[in-house]
């Protein structure tokens, strides 16, 4: 057996495995995380004899006499100044990636003290992040070489914790550190580990289920199947469409498909005894296109549905068919967008147990505990359940849907024990709702100055195998196609069907991402065609306040787009000066649901015994910062500090619904039921009481955000409370083809935190360049998709272009003290800007993403 040394400690391991396993599980050094165990992501880093090493590489046989550091083996002054630099510099979102960054920050400072730029990249570049696009992450390393050379961390974070100042996460310490858990990190007494056995076959009928052989094998204390489910079996975000487990007689729909699940004593048994059950099923004709889908004479994917359609829409305003048939100049061009994987470092994860209360209780990792909630008291038919939010390692609308909730709290319900159910990566890929592709038609008209005259578009998407949110995004998709432009005449239709391929629903952008491809496009198309650059037709067409949009909204106070144009026309005009190739490209998103739906923020004040104020709202902070976001409201709205205050994870018990983080809403909905609750604390403390006297009182602030339906007969509907509005711009190397530049501006209202804010747009920048060069999830014949993190095609610290992110400040919304939210526009208008580029870099005009004949494109 190998000895060698963690954290200063000698250590011997009982048994060879690898060594990711061994710090996790039997040391219960959680600041390591697995985010593959696949040597792809570099989450799980470690420094290994002074040199960083994915732990989930070499096994604990090889490392006899060698030294290990991870987070915790940090001295206490290093823990200081890498807390204080990847704070200062805004690097920390939702942090499952941090510790590893940190790793690798730590082993390049002890040999090289001031790291050039390039340095700084190489030293990451085995690290992938999701959510920031490593701009900030860069920063933190310049700042912590910096305190580590004078010795000295300065006293220069913000303590202003008013609104519009550039303050430090809530959370950073814990992320840092590792100190914060995901579900993951969660280790209890007698734990059992859950894994599911999944459909062989897209679409088949199960004809027999043999759990014989599995419930023999020694280790295993349940192997459940439909038949075990005590409440109703089906789920699904709004359509209850997806059956928890295959019954025998039920169709399977995707490869993803549940048939048994299955609880053991450690992960190996579990996945030994799923190898045991025998399935039989009857083989048939499986769905893999939505030309498939659409033929008269297709297999249904569904029985109980008339066909393959999921939804439909069609929206119209004026008379689209009339103004184009008028206009100077008309485009007409086809377009499609590819299927897209959220790639979030953290793979799903859920641990349930009994509580002292005798109710199931539910670690999470989503974007709605009480989502999770309401799915997993159907599923086990009582209220008894309990979720807490952990931390949650990224969404970006992948972790909207249940994937391992409801199954964990299934198997603690039949075991009575504390159950952690756990995707491994390939099976997070295939297993969880992905971003739609589109398929596009659509023409523009324009009159000789380029003023759009009308637009009239087609779309269709495949939603997959279930419902998920393909309806809601289809929707959005088509409000949205329209573009953030002054005219009324537009028409569009929009059919999204099911297949067997896995299910598409929530991915930032939900749905404008892929139209906004479209409509930019062909924007650019017609100023050339005009004879204006493509700067000054949106200049000319951009919504102003007081103007009408498409949709018939007349736009407000806070309507910024004409001021993100203004922002990049600097650089965009001495590119072209220069002779760089440049695009661009704009988007407008709403902030909320909108349309009509019910959208309500809640949230509750409460002093409790420590004197401080505790903030609870069931919403989910999935990185994006709303605990940042919540605490500078109270300080704002109160004569609180920010030291007076503690924002606490959303739970079900205590903490009232505020809806799922999504559609850019919590910002806005959230921060106004913050801002109201804090009315009522300042009554109390304008009357003189001091929080003695209201230890324990609950302080309540619910906010409406009311629209008008889709197609409400109102002559100027209000479909959303609010839109954030940007532009982007790529800058060429000429002579390279690769992106020198990024330009970013975005209307967010009144920027909460600008720090954030400039971190949001650099991530979201970062995650469309790749879906416009790069990212690909290819689909087989069989409905199989890709199987590896590290093949999706996702952007390195060293790969990403300079990036500059300017928020464009503009209040006039007169709910949030004039914030909207940013989450999601940051990737909307990137692909267009970048395929314009490149057509001013090699004249040719592409349609379809990933591009092709570019410097990043990969080389299969």
């Amino acid at each position: 057996m190998a000895v060698f040394t963690v954290n200063g400690q000698k250590i011997e391991p009982t048994g060879n495995q690898k060594l990711l396993r061994f710090l996790r599980d039997e040391l219960h050094l959680t600041s390591v995380k697995d985010g593959c165990s696949e040597g792809a992501c570099g989450a799980c880093t470690v420094i290994i004899d002074g040199k960083t090493c994915k732990a989930c590489v070499p096994d604990t046989d090889l490392l006899d006499g060698r030294t290990v550091i991870t987070v915790e083996g940090l001295t206490e002054w290093e823990r200081e100044v890498y807390t204080y630099a990847y704070g200062k510099a805004g690097a920390v979102q939702c942090g499952f990636c941090i510790p590893g960054m940190v790793m690798c920050t730590k082993a390049l400072l002890d040999v090289n003290k001031e790291p050039t730029d390039d340095e700084i990249k190489y030293a990451l570049r085995n690290n992938y992040c999701r959510c920031t696009g490593y701009v900030k992450i860069m920063d933190a390393v310049r700042l912590a070489a910096k305190v580590l050379k004078t010795g000295v961390i300065p006293d220069d974070l913000d303590p202003d914790w008013n609104i519009g100042h550039r303050v430090s996460r809530v959370d950073v310490e814990e992320k840092v550190l590792g100190t914060g858990k995901y579900p993951d990190d969660f280790y209890f007494d007698g734990m059992l580990y859950g894994v599911a056995l999944r459909s062989k076959y897209p679409r088949a009928r199960v004809l027999e289920i043999d759990t014989a052989a599995a419930k023999a094998l020694s280790g295993v204390e349940a192997v459940l199947t439909a038949e075990d489910i005590p409440g109703e079996n089906k789920i699904g975000h709004l359509k209850h469409d997806q059956y928890s487990l295959i019954p025998v007689g039920g169709l399977t729909h995707y490869l993803g498909d549940a048939i048994a699940v299955i609880a053991a004593k450690d992960r190996e048994t579990a996945e030994k005894a799923k190898k045991l059950i025998k399935v039989k099923y009857e083989v048939l004709p499986h769905i893999r296109t939505i030309e498939e889908a659409a033929a008269e004479d297709a297999p249904k994917v569904f029985d109980e549905e008339e066909n393959n359609i999921c939804a439909h829409k069609h929206i119209s305003r004026g008379n689209a068919d009339e103004a184009i048939r008028n206009s100077k100049y008309v485009i007409s061009h086809h377009f499609e967008t590819p299927w897209t994987e959220h790639a979030f470092l953290e793979p799903e994860c859920a641990v349930a147990l009994y509580d002292e209360d005798g109710d199931i209780f539910v670690y999470s990792t989503d974007q709605s505990a009480h989502q999770t909630l309401h799915e997993c008291s159907l599923l086990l038919g009582t209220d008894r359940v309990k979720v807490q939010n952990a931390l949650v390692g990224g969404g970006f609308g992948g972790k909207e849907d249940m994937t391992v909730q409801h199954l964990a709290a299934l198997l603690t319900y039949a075991t009575k024990k504390p159950v952690k159910m756990k995707l491994a990566r390939a099976e997070s890929l295939l297993v969880h709702p992905k971003r739609h592709p589109f398929y596009m038609d659509m023409t523009m008209g324009c009159d000789e100055n380029g003023n759009i005259m009308g637009v009239k578009a087609k779309v269709a998407s495949d939603t997959g195998a279930f419902a998920s949110l393909g309806g809601p995004v289809l929707e959005r998709a088509c409000t949205h196609a329209a573009g953030p432009y002054h005219y009324e005449n537009f028409e569009i239709e929009g059919t999204a069907y099911y297949t067997n391929n896995p299910p598409a629903g929530a991915f930032r952008g939900f749905g404008v991402t892929q139209t906004c491809f479209a409509t930019e496009t062909l924007l650019n198309m017609m100023a050339d065609k005009v004879g204006i650059t493509p700067w000054e037709i949106r200049y000319r067409n951009a919504i102003r306040p007081g103007e009408t949009l498409p949709n018939g909204q007349i736009v407000d106070n806070s309507t910024g787009l004409v001021e993100t144009l203004e922002a990049v026309k600097k650089k965009y005009d001495a590119a072209l000066e220069e002779g760089k190739p440049v695009g661009i490209g704009c988007a407008m998103k709403n902030a909320g649901v909108g349309v009509g739906i019910p959208d309500t923020g809640r949230v509750k004040l409460v002093f409790e015994k420590d004197k401080k104020l505790h903030i609870y709202s069931g919403a989910s902070c999935i990185g994006q910062g709303l605990g940042t976001v919540l605490t500078q409201m109270v300080v704002t709205n109160t004569d609180l500090k920010h030291e007076d205050i503690v924002y606490e994870r959303s739970n079900t018990w205590f903490a009232p619904d505020s809806g799922t983080t999504s559609g850019s809403r919590q910002t806005l909905v959230t921060g106004e039921a913050c801002r109201r609750a804090c009315d009522k604390v300042m009554e109390d403390r304008n009357a003189g009481k001091t929080i003695d006297d209201v230890i324990g009182k609950i302080y309540y602030g619910e906010y409406l955000a009311k629209t008008d339906p889709l197609g409400a007969n109102v002559p100027n509907p209000v479909s959303h409370v609010a839109y954030g509005y940007a532009t982007q711009v790529c800058i060429l190397d000429k002579k390279t083809g690769k992106i020198e530049e990024m330009v970013a501006a975005h209307d967010v209202g009144k920027a909460v935190n600008p720090l954030s804010c400039e971190g949001q747009i650099e991530g979201g920048v970062v995650m469309s360049i790749g879906f416009a060069l790069r990212e690909h999830y290819p689909i087989d014949e069989n409905c199989k998709p890709i199987d590896k993190y590290g093949s999706l095609g996702l952007f390195r610290s060293h790969e990403i272009p300079k990036i500059d992110a300017i928020v464009v400040d503009k209040p006039g919304l007169n709910v949030a003290c004039g914030a909207i939210g940013i989450g999601e526009i940051t990737s909307i208008p990137t692909a267009p800007a970048i395929a314009d580029a490149y057509f001013r870099w090699n004249g040719e005009r592409q349609y379809s993403l990933p591009l092709t004949g570019t410097p990043y494109e990969r080389k299969c």
